[in-house]
């Protein structure tokens, strides 16, 4: 790495296309990230409730003002609240990026309630509602059947949007095709579009995750190593569909579980979002900083594994799942369950400030 970059991914930045953003609206590692080059950043319950523990002696005064001064609030509405405050003071601290380039970066994502997945209607409303918080808000919309609904008509009213729960090509294709419809829709009612830029997320690592699940459960045994590939296989050929067909949407890459998906992906117009923990790895590790996007995964790896995996087929051919079967993929499944979960496990925290468990003597 040369002495003029700060590190490898200060480096991936600053001499490739592809952006990195920090997985996390900790205020600890958004500034270590900003300061290595990332240029946005998302969330999710998962990541709020990690957050808002790591950083209580912040958030808990701020929970009891909340009780306080709304004494018709339940969990739930001070939960929202507190998921809107971090995104909010994440935004701020991203808002410098966000001015220097224009409002092409310096996003911070949030993320619509997980719960409703099957609601169009109440996701798109949710979208537009955060759309409100902050000039520099990315919306999250979990890529089911009714998401890919709310995604067109939250796009339409002029949301940037980021897809998330998108695992395979035929979720990252229907993201891209929604939010030409709702742009397209858009242009055609005179609406601008060029302060829209939008992202559809394929969690590489938890593609990898459920393949490996499968494997386990069916007894299915491949070489070593090549379940570590079919997140960057899905992902490498969805990009060349974008790039092919000039989607106005880039794509990001999440749920990091080894270099490869850092390392890949150098190269290609695209977002890198990075936890803390990772970024500090690739920092301190001496993995070259070389284009590798355009380089395809070795075919006899990709063979494998279209060849003893059927989930991996419906992950990676363009026609592998309907809209109406994105729901039930097992990854997709799989992930909503988790994020459902941390938001009630959220809302537990909040519970133990609004009714505290009189069985436990007070510190």
């Amino acid at each position: 790495m040369s002495n003029q970059y700060k590190s490898p991914l200060h480096e991936t930045v600053s001499t490739t296309k592809t952006d990195v953003w920090n997985d996390s609206c900790s205020t600890r590692e958004l500034n270590y990230a900003i300061e290595n080059g990332a240029v946005g950043a998302t969330t999710n319950p998962t990541i709020v409730a990690a957050v808002l523990k790591e950083e209580m002696p912040v958030w808990g005064p701020r929970i009891r003002d909340l009780i306080t001064q709304n004494p018709d609030w339940c969990e739930a509405q001070i939960s929202w609240q507190i998921i809107e405050e971090m995104a909010v003071k994440g935004a701020k601290l991203l808002f410098p990026v966000f001015q220097k380039e224009n409002g092409r970066k310096g996003r911070i994502s949030i993320q619509t309630n997980p719960a409703n997945y099957r609601n169009a209607k109440l996701l798109a409303e949710q979208a537009i509602h955060f759309n409100t918080l902050a000039p520099n808000i990315q919306v999250k919309i979990p890529v089911t059947a009714a998401g890919v609904e709310a995604i067109e008509e939250a796009a339409y009213n002029g949301v940037n949007i980021n897809a998330t729960v998108c695992f395979t090509v035929p979720q990252a294709i229907a993201v891209a095709e929604a939010l030409e419809r709702g742009m397209n829709r858009r242009e055609k009612d005179g609406k601008p579009v060029d302060n829209m830029f939008h992202v559809c997320t394929i969690m590489i690592g938890r593609t990898d995750d459920w393949i490996k699940v499968v494997a386990k459960k069916d007894g299915i045994t491949v070489t070593p190593g090549d379940l570590d590939w079919a997140g960057i296989a899905c992902f490498k050929k969805a990009y060349g569909i974008y790039q092919q067909r000039k989607y106005r949407t880039r794509l990001l890459a999440a749920a990091y579980r080894h270099h490869m998906h850092w390392s890949e992906l150098i190269g290609g117009d695209v977002v890198l979002t990075i936890p803390y923990s990772w970024q500090v790895l690739f920092n301190n590790s001496d993995i070259e900083v070389k284009e590798r996007m355009q380089d395809p995964v070795p075919p006899a790896i990709v063979d494998s594994l279209y060849k003893h995996f059927a989930e991996f087929r419906k992950a990676y051919d363009e026609d592998g799942l309907k809209v109406e079967e994105f729901d039930t993929y097992g990854a997709t499944v799989r992930t909503l369950r988790g994020f459902i979960e941390s938001y009630h496990e959220l809302q537990g925290v909040i519970r133990d400030f609004m009714l505290p468990n009189p069985d436990v003597k007070k510190a």
